[in-house]
């Protein structure tokens, strides 16, 4: 492959496999990258646009820009659309633009089952997707990928719109269902992953029970959650990093602000669980939460796997 291209969706969901994109970003975490915070603007018709820069001292730069826009599911829409490039680090140069809203998709669902490696029960067999947006498939499907997931339950909204993603999701050897009573569900799962754009809490602390692992991935601005505060104190608290999580993630901000949370009771970041400087699950019967509100270094690491394979 010469010169500047762009990799089409259909080719950066075939570059990105789980087993190699969640290894691709455990050694990432251990080997660190600057990844300023993300800026924020406001767009006309209600929509945001994120700009995500990283880059290592050898190796490429990524710039990625995504547009979140709430009111999309009315007209038939993903929420987020975007587009990632990929410099040259010596020259500045241009070496690709890659689908941003796959990529986004596959790298989030792949942090949050690194997490999960560390964080939830090896033998977690019932995993419960909140949400019905184009991320809830990749993340049940991240997430089977590092434990033996033989049941995936879906709850949302809109009930047809979680019958079809348990319906996408089915196939011989994973029982799938869409569910109605998101209490029961959440009581029967042993992972429970929250996708959605939420602005008051849908997850109880007094829903979970010993051992369960809840991984918060929506909620990635101040005035939104998806847990309450009795959730967030429910058991041993990481994040993908401290400094986005602490300043954008409504499940923290919030609690933050009122004292329900100290900073001290975030245990540590994704990098230091993936380095082993910190312990993650220590007992079966631990709760454990993981809050990811996503970081350019997964951007850089996703799109330098996908220019890695597509130029071949």
């Amino acid at each position: 492959m010469s010169g500047p291209c762009h990799i089409a969706a259909a080719e950066t969901a075939a570059c990105l496999d789980y087993p190699t994109l969640i290894d691709r970003l455990d050694a990432a975490f251990r080997a660190g990258a600057t990844a300023p915070l993300r800026h924020r603007h406001d767009l006309p018709g209600g929509g945001v646009m994120l700009i995500k820069p990283a880059w290592r001292d050898d190796g490429p730069v990524v710039v990625k820009i995504a547009n979140v826009f709430f009111d999309n599911a009315r007209r038939g829409l993903p929420a987020v659309h975007g587009g990632v490039m990929l410099y040259d680090g010596g020259t500045g140069a241009l070496l690709a633009t890659v689908d941003g809203t796959i990529l986004t998709n596959r790298r989030t669902a792949a942090a949050s089952a690194l997490a999960s490696r560390h964080l939830s029960r090896p033998d977690s067999a019932t995993l419960l997707v909140v949400g019905t947006g184009q991320l809830a498939p990749e993340l049940a499907r991240g997430h089977g990928h590092v434990r033996p997931i033989r049941r995936v339950l879906v709850w949302g909204r809109n009930p047809q719109k979680a019958a079809r993603v348990a319906d996408a999701l089915r196939r011989p050897g994973l029982e799938t269902a869409a569910v109605s009573d998101l209490q029961s569900a959440v009581a029967d799962a042993d992972i429970v992953s929250t996708a959605t754009l939420a602005t008051a809490p849908l997850i109880r602390g007094d829903w979970l029970r010993a051992g369960q692992h809840l991984d918060l991935v929506g909620g990635f601005r101040p005035h939104m959650r998806e847990a309450d505060d009795s959730a967030i104190s429910a058991g041993r608290l990481f994040v993908d990093t401290r400094d986005g999580a602490m300043t954008e993630a409504g499940d923290l901000v919030q609690p933050l602000d009122s004292g329900i949370l100290a900073p001290a009771d975030i245990l540590g970041e994704l990098a230091e669980l993936c380095a082993g400087t910190v312990s993650g699950r220590r007992s079966a019967d631990d709760i454990t939460l993981f809050k990811s509100v996503g970081t350019a270094l997964e951007d850089l690491a996703a799109a330098e796997l996908v220019w890695e394979r597509a130029a071949k």
